[in-house]
């Protein structure tokens, strides 16, 4: 994992519509970035369903959330629409950011031992840097603590 006080990792992807979206588009704002394995699984769908049930204090806040996985654009559309989620999905079927990032690691499920993503989320500063990094985060709490720390630090 990355480490707070260093500055974020750029990234071009595109987002579940096709458009390029660059994490530097959005210096001058604070930006959650929540990485995640895979749409329409259990922990990654409550996971997204809290980030759009706390989206409207984000956006009081004047915060960007923005969700990567390695889905593609079809994928993240559907499960936008499905679950109406108010917020950016971009889709990294190569890794770019997820390697970046340093969440593509080792997992272990049933003894059985494969790579993938991370369940982790970044707080970026105004200024891209790392302000806050969530290793290991859980789906249905993930979203409601980091807005709880962007409203009480």
């Amino acid at each position: 994992m990355l480490e707070a006080g260093i500055k974020a990792p750029d990234f071009t992807l595109n987002d579940k519509d096709g458009k390029q979206i660059s994490l530097s588009d959005y210096l001058g704002k604070k930006v959650v970035l929540y990485f995640y394995p895979r749409d329409n699984t259990p922990g990654c769908t409550k996971e997204a369903c809290a980030f759009a049930g706390a989206y409207e204090g984000f956006r009081r806040n004047d915060v960007v959330v923005i969700g990567v996985s390695k889905d593609s654009e079809a994928s993240h559309r559907k499960f936008a629409e499905k679950y109406n989620l108010p917020f950016i999905l971009v889709s990294d079927p190569e890794l770019k950011a997820i390697q970046a990032y340093d969440v593509w690691q080792e997992k272990k499920l049933y003894g059985k031992v494969s790579m993938g993503v991370v369940r982790s989320t970044y707080i970026i500063d105004e200024n891209g840097i790392i302000e806050k990094v969530y290793p290991k985060v859980k789906p249905d709490t993930n979203a409601a603590e980091i807005l709880d720390y962007l409203e009480n630090k």
